[in-house]
């Protein structure tokens, strides 16, 4: 079955930065586009970027351009989302996540597979 493993994310001051990386199992990975979710506390979930499956094309909510870069490794079936300049705004549960349908879109409620999230934390 579909399987989607975070890690990597952890506790950061305003500024700094992190790297999740996703590794994905259960599926055919260079076939699926791949997204990142974030869900704050006591927020719904939101989507914040987008990678293809060759990753050729990548998109970003307002929220992570300029800051956030998705990448991917298909060689080992594995998503990475690198955080820059982060903010206290940006403390929240990650995830990375993928649609039965081999797109993407905006509306995180909409995506079939979650993986079990990693916590970034960014305070002084």
């Amino acid at each position: 079955q579909v399987q989607l493993v975070e890690s990597g994310v952890g506790v950061v001051q305003p500024g700094g930065s992190l790297r999740l990386s996703c590794v994905a199992s259960g599926f055919t990975f260079n076939s699926y586009y791949m997204s990142g979710l974030r869900q704050a506390p006591g927020m719904g979930p939101e989507w914040i970027s987008v990678i293809d499956s060759r990753g050729s094309f990548t998109h970003y909510a307002d929220s992570a351009k300029g800051r956030f870069t998705i990448s991917r490794d298909n060689a080992i079936n594995t998503v990475y989302l690198q955080m820059d300049n982060l903010k206290p705004e940006d403390t929240a549960l990650y995830y990375c996540a993928m649609r039965r349908a081999r797109d993407f879109v905006l509306d995180a409620t909409r995506y079939d597979h979650w993986g079990q999230g990693t916590q970034a934390t960014v305070s002084s």
